[in-house]
């Protein structure tokens, strides 16, 4: 399993305002400069990076700006998030339009997922349809990844249709899209992390790690997050994808946090592979040939 880290904390989740009154138009961003979140994530240990789709829609016009830092950071693009309602049958047209033109935008860097949240809470409460309408936007949404040589995976969120376990295996027996878990996000929601990981093996492609504690997301080890039983939940299914941090709403330094987090993993990672005869690793240096001592 390799590992990536989020953009996000480099200054938090917005919207773009266009999208009150031009839904086609409306994206997450990160105003912080992605320049300095790629070259903190590398020196952290990573391998790889997840953008939303504006910022990378940023890069738009100017594609080599990403590319040379790609290269220059050594990281590989992995993932684009992007979201939408998806149950307002007249709004769907140009949230799936959105979702096709970041599609596009994610091939052409040669990122490997499209990951994708949403399903909106509707003010006078959710009917049952409406996970017959998000579960059908999402075959669609799969297949718009497909015709782009992406893998599209579903991560459910706080705030939409889809936080309790019981709405997780609600949606997944309308919709053939892939499971992204996200840690803290199915705690939060009152889930167990690895299980929900067993119960849809079949379905996990991509995996986002995040730690929470009494409604605050949190480094990875700072909260109550189960990771060992996580990580062995992971080799169970046989997974081996990446591992991608996301930590949002975090009030300290990104930059310290993203090598929190990797001093964990590497701990953890390193502690999980040590057997009979095997050496146990001795730090982050020794754990990949790019960790933080290989990045340039």
């Amino acid at each position: 399993m390799r590992l990536g880290y989020h953009t996000i904390t480099w200054g938090g989740v917005t919207g773009d305002p266009t999208g009150v009154t031009s839904v086609k138009d409306l994206v997450y961003r990160v105003p912080g400069s992605m320049a300095r979140a790629l070259r903190d994530i590398a020196a952290a240990g990573y391998d790889g990076v997840e953008l939303f789709d504006g910022n990378l829609a940023d890069f738009a016009a100017e594609p080599q700006r990403l590319r040379d830092l790609l290269a220059e950071t050594g990281l590989t693009l992995v993932s684009v998030y992007t979201g939408a309602n998806f149950v307002y049958s007249e709004l769907l047209p140009d949230e799936l339009h959105r979702v096709r033109r970041t599609a596009e935008l994610a091939a052409t860097f040669g990122a490997e997922h499209l990951v994708v949240g949403g399903g909106a809470r509707r003010a006078a409460g959710t009917p049952d349809s409406d996970y017959d309408r998000l579960g059908e936007a999402l075959d669609t949404v799969a297949g718009l990844a497909e015709d782009h040589g992406l893998t599209a995976c579903y991560h459910p969120h706080l705030t939409t249709i889809v936080e309790s376990p019981d709405e997780v295996h609600r949606l997944f027996g309308r919709s053939r899209i892939g499971f992204c878990p996200d840690t803290a996000h199915l705690a939060a929601g009152g889930g167990d992390p690895a299980e929900l990981i067993r119960a849809h093996r079949d379905r996990v492609r991509h995996v986002h790690l995040k730690d929470v504690r009494d409604g605050r997301f949190l480094p990875l080890g700072q909260g109550d997050v189960d990771f060992g039983d996580v990580l062995a939940a992971l080799r169970e299914i046989g997974y081996d994808g990446w591992l991608l941090v996301e930590l949002d709403h975090y009030d300290g330094d990104p930059a310290e946090a993203a090598q929190l987090s990797m001093s964990y993993l590497d701990e953890r990672l390193g502690a999980a592979t040590v057997g009979p005869g095997t050496p146990a690793r001795e730090g982050p240096d020794d754990s990949r040939p790019d960790g933080p001592a290989g990045k340039k």
